[in-house]
C-alpha cells in the first residue's frame, strides 16, 4: 500500500485538484493507495471536501508542519509514504514512478521537479534568489517519498523547525542512503504542479525586492515564518 499525507490547514480553496490528482495516479499501480489528509485547525469546508474525496482523517493543531506531516505519517497504513501539500498536484504517472524507484533498491528516496501553476518574470526571478540555497543542500524538495520504515528510522520531520523542515528532511534521508549505498533521488519524468498563492498575495517579485525575508524564514525567525506561511490565513 501507497501512503499520501497532505498537511492542510483552511485549503477549501486549493484542496480539490489535489485530491483528483492522487485519485488519477492511483489508477495507474496495482496497490491500495491511501490519502490521509492532515487537518489542522481548519475552520472552513476543507473536511468535508476531503471526505467527499475518501480521504482518510488526522487532526492535529500544531502550528508546526512537522509535526502535522508526522502525525499523517504515523497513521498511515502503507509500506511506502509520498507527502505533498494541499495545493499541489502531482501528475497521473507519479505514484508508479515511486513505486519503481523504490523496488529498483537503488534509492532510498527522494524529490520531484516543481512547476508552478503560471510562470512570470518575477517568479523566475524570485526563484533564483532561493536557488542557491537549495543547490548548497543538494536536495530536492515538493514532494518526498520513501519507504514508511526509512521515515521512522530518521524520525520522521524534525518538529524543532520553524521552516525548512523539509530541507533537512532531505538531508538526513539523503544521509540514511548512503549509509546502505542508495541514491537520493529527484523524479524529473513525472512532476507537481503548486499553486502561485503566495505569489499572488505578496507579489512576484517579493524574494527579490525583499531578500533579507527569505534569508531570515530560512533562518527560522518565527515573525517571519508567521508572517509568510500562517498569517494570511488566519491561523
Amino acid at each position: 500500500m501507497i501512503s499520501i499525507i497532505t498537511p492542510a490547514h483552511n485549503e477549501a480553496e486549493f484542496i480539490e485538484p489535489g485530491l483528483q490528482a492522487v485519485q488519477e495516479a492511483a489508477k495507474r499501480v496495482d496497490e491500495p493507495v491511501e490519502h490521509i489528509v492532515v487537518l489542522n485547525r481548519c475552520t472552513d469546508a476543507t473536511q468535508e471536501i476531503a471526505q467527499r474525496y475518501g480521504a482518510r482523517l488526522v487532526f492535529e493543531d500544531a502550528k508546526n508542519l512537522s509535526v502535522i506531516r508526522n502525525a499523517g505519517a504515523r497513521a498511515a497504513q502503507g509500506e511506502i509514504l509520498v507527502t505533498i501539500d494541499a495545493d499541489s498536484r502531482m501528475s497521473p504517472g507519479m505514484l508508479a514512478e515511486v513505486r519503481r524507484r523504490l523496488d529498483s533498491g537503488r534509492y532510498i528516496g527522494g524529490g520531484t521537479m516543481i512547476y508552478p501553476e503560471r510562470w512570470s518574470l518575477g517568479i523566475l526571478c524570485s526563484a533564483l534568489v532561493v536557488a542557491p540555497y537549495l543547490l548548497w543542500q543538494g536536495v530536492s524538495c515538493g514532494m518526498f517519498w520513501c519507504f514508511k520504515h526509512d521515515f521512522e528510522a530518521i524520525g520522521g520531520f524534525d518538529p524543532r523547525l520553524l521552516s525548512v523542515e523539509d530541507v533537512d528532511f532531505g538531508r538526513r534521508l539523503r544521509a540514511l542512503g548512503r549509509q546502505q549505498g542508495k541514491r537520493y533521488g529527484t523524479i524529473v519524468n513525472e512532476y507537481i504542479v503548486t499553486s502561485c498563492r503566495k505569489f499572488d498575495t505578496f507579489g512576484d517579485w517579493y524574494f527579490v525586492r525583499q531578500p533579507w525575508t527569505a534569508y531570515r524564514i530560512i533562518r527560522g525567525d518565527r515573525q517571519a515564518v508567521d508572517s509568510y506561511f500562517y498569517d494570511q490565513r488566519n491561523a
